[in-house]
């Protein structure tokens, strides 16, 4: 049985895999329906729709490539149902980045995330 805070680690690498593939619509499934996303410049994105709008209008962007989110502490609760991931967060090929925190949930024996947090600090 994988360790949860691993079993988060590796979605986490799947979740910028797939950012840099560019395949939006294949993100849902790591999302609640009602997650709730605040962007680094302090906007708020509710709701998993929201969310993958978000990502395919950047995804549109001439130029963007990926994000990549870098794990650095995984916390998981006594349950083993809810963590929170900490984090570097950086845009491929360009100077911006800063610090995330992302809560996740066991939904039927998968993590998801329930909220993320991303500071623009560079």
């Amino acid at each position: 049985m994988t360790a949860p805070a691993d079993a988060i680690r590796a979605r986490r690498k799947l979740t910028n895999r797939l950012i840099a593939a560019h395949a939006a619509a294949r993100l849902r499934p790591f999302f609640t329906a009602d997650v709730k996303l605040i962007v680094g410049d302090g906007g708020l994105i509710l709701g998993a729709d929201d969310v993958m709008a978000a990502f395919a209008a950047q995804f549109a962007e001439p130029g963007f490539t990926a994000y990549v989110r870098e794990t650095a502490t995984v916390e998981v609760d006594a349950g083993g149902e809810r963590a929170a991931e900490q984090g570097r967060w950086s845009i491929t090929g360009r100077e911006l980045g800063g610090s995330y925190l992302a809560v996740w949930k066991k939904v039927t024996g998968q993590w998801v995330i329930e909220s993320e947090l991303y500071v623009t600090l560079t």
